[in-house]
């Protein structure tokens, strides 16, 4: 590649790739319903509210699921590999497209999850009492996840280890599901 196709590149990766990270973080925090006033949240839904009012007037919700949000998010993934291979001189097939889309983010998802775990469990041995939106934030999108790995493995003298266990799943299912996923979008691209 050219170093003008490597940097066409690098901004469409990174431009989309912002903007589908706040995407994607509105549809998990709606999801998991965090608190809506929240600061950070009020920021995510300005930022990414344009594009999903129109959206969701041809898009309904289905059972407390932000359709909408969703098809926007594979949309603008599948718009970032298409303009990506397209720099490369590649014409992407469909079905790949949708395949790679689809794995990318379930991937980003996995990322965004023990990110969030990374930072409650920072900011429980920082400040473990203190109120700070942030933290409400963490905590209302791990916990579904955290839960069920408490009841698994319970405290051991006062220390927590439901985020060890979350983490290993998520990288499982990374490695099990989105690995082959993610292969044979490309073989298909």
């Amino acid at each position: 590649m050219s170093y003008l196709s490597q940097a066409l590149a690098f901004l469409i990766e990174t431009l989309f790739g912002m903007y589908i990270f706040l995407v994607l973080l509105r549809f998990l925090l709606q999801l998991t319903h965090a608190d809506f006033y929240n600061p950070f949240s009020q920021f995510v839904v300005r930022l990414t509210n344009a594009p999903l009012r129109p959206l969701r007037r041809l898009i309904p919700g289905f059972m407390g699921i932000d359709l909408a949000s969703a098809v926007l998010l594979l949309m603008l993934e599948a718009l970032k590999i298409a303009l990506d291979a397209l720099v490369q001189n590649v014409i992407p097939h469909l079905g790949g497209l949708l395949i790679l889309s689809f794995a990318d983010l379930i991937r980003m998802t996995l990322y965004v999850l023990i990110g969030a775990i990374f930072v409650r469990v920072l900011l429980g041995w920082v400040n473990p009492y203190g109120e700070h939106p942030l933290t409400d934030l963490t905590v209302h999108l791990t916990e579904p996840f955290m839960r069920p790995a408490r009841r698994l493995l319970p405290l051991i003298s006062g220390i927590d280890l439901s985020p060890i266990i979350v983490v290993i799943v998520f990288e499982l299912i990374d490695i099990l599901v989105v690995g082959p996923l993610h292969q044979l979008g490309t073989a298909l691209l």
